[in-house]
């Protein structure tokens, strides 16, 4: 885990230019926190779990969580659009998950009891 090391500075800079950014309107006034914390999670959840059949899903999906909750806040997106976006994501990212060769997670993966 060298690179995790890496993933708290990483996130205080994100959260830092976020700031600054925002108080220089720049950036649109958002729940940043939400917002920020989706993508964060998200990045996180494959960074530290890796790759594999359930970091594939959930990751990106918070990502595009954490986007559209931008887009929505910014009124540039509405939530009868947001919610059949988000179920579309969902459903391609679960497809990918089943159709690539990437391993399963070690939460996914059932342990046998009569193998002791």
């Amino acid at each position: 885990m060298k690179r995790a090391k890496y993933i708290a500075p990483t996130l205080v800079i994100v959260l830092g230019i976020t700031w600054l950014l925002n108080t220089l309107h720049i950036l649109p006034g958002l729940d940043w926190i939400w917002t920020v914390g989706l993508a964060t999670v998200g990045v996180l959840t494959m960074a530290i779990g890796r790759i594999n059949k359930l970091t594939i899903v959930v990751g990106p999906f918070l990502i595009v969580s954490s986007i559209c909750a931008m887009l929505r806040q910014t009124d540039r997106l509405t939530i009868d659009i947001e919610l059949p976006i988000l179920i579309t994501a969902l459903g391609c990212l679960m497809l990918v998950s089943i159709v690539s060769d990437i391993p399963k997670s070690d939460l996914l993966t059932q342990k046998d009891d009569d193998s002791e």
